[in-house]
């Protein structure tokens, strides 16, 4: 199964304590570049978390972000405030109010006090442990997107590939014929200028010249590489590399057989193949 490097997931996450939702994006990237955007509360979660996608994913540039809400739990049975210290604040309220006879002190100041009235903490164990489940249920969903992807793009390479096997069987049956008629062409200018050969020597010269357009070993190599990609696409795996690097080889068996082309149906089937190769080379840009 083949990856591409596009793909998108969201997942939310609800539980008593809030709601956790991760969104995970990605483009094409020659290497693996993972950014996360992440609550300053679950920050130490990040070197774990990009561990987890580095063994999951091998290119790409990705994008994870996580939002959080915590609701504000109440504590039961009121307030737990911390008395003691309201007074203390109170007392050194009024000694400042005594000496600024305008002053007046206002109740809510003093609960706003840090450490006045305590608040219940969240367990954030429990938060961490949920946020990295949510974590692996949106990073499944996004490996089978691209996995989604990975498949359509096979589909439309297998289709170039068949293309390009049949440009190939095409000039294979053309040859001969292709062969024959430069060879009459050649004859039919000799004759035009009353010249003569030596039927060795003409010979020769034919010799020569079939070997100068045979084009056999360009057809063999392309339908080789037909057949490595699509046991390439069949192995799967992070394979983008290796089907670009037979991309350049499909180039250049397709620009040695239009330079030796002598027929305009060879020369639109060289043609052809470059525009079938181009199309499997901007998709395969895609692959993992």
């Amino acid at each position: 199964m083949i990856q591409s490097m596009t793909g998108y997931a969201r997942h939310e996450f609800k539980a008593d304590w809030g709601t956790a939702t991760w969104e995970m994006r990605s483009v094409n990237q020659r290497y693996l570049e993972t950014y996360f955007r992440l609550p300053e509360q679950i920050r130490s979660l990040e070197n774990p978390l990009r561990e987890r996608l580095r063994k999951q994913l091998q290119r790409g540039k990705v994008e994870c972000n996580l939002r959080i809400q915590i609701e504000q739990q109440q504590v039961e049975g009121g307030l737990n405030l911390n008395e003691e210290l309201a007074r203390n604040v109170i007392s050194s309220a009024n000694w400042v109010a005594n000496q600024c006879s305008s002053a007046q002190i206002n109740p809510l100041d003093v609960l706003r006090w840090p450490g006045v009235v305590a608040q219940q903490e969240e367990d954030m164990d429990k938060i961490q442990a949920d946020v990295v489940a949510a974590f692996e249920t949106c990073l499944a969903e996004f490996i089978s997107n691209r996995a989604s992807e990975g498949k359509a793009l096979e589909r439309m390479i297998d289709e170039r590939l068949e293309g390009i096997s049949e440009q190939v069987a095409m000039v294979r049956v053309r040859m001969p014929e292709v062969l024959q008629w430069q060879r009459e062409k050649l004859l039919a200018r000799f004759e035009e200028a009353n010249i003569e050969l030596d039927p060795q020597r003409l010979e020769a010269e034919m010799v020569l010249l079939a070997q100068k357009t045979d084009v056999a070993e360009e057809l063999d190599r392309l339908s080789a590489h037909v057949i490595e990609t699509r046991k390439i696409l069949r192995k799967g795996g992070a394979c983008g590399r290796r089907l670009d690097f037979l991309m350049q080889e499909f180039n250049r068996e397709a620009n040695t057989l239009g330079s030796k082309s002598i027929n305009t149906d060879i020369t639109a089937a060289a043609v052809e193949l470059k525009v079938l190769i181009e199309q499997m080379r901007e998709q395969i840009q895609n692959i993992e």
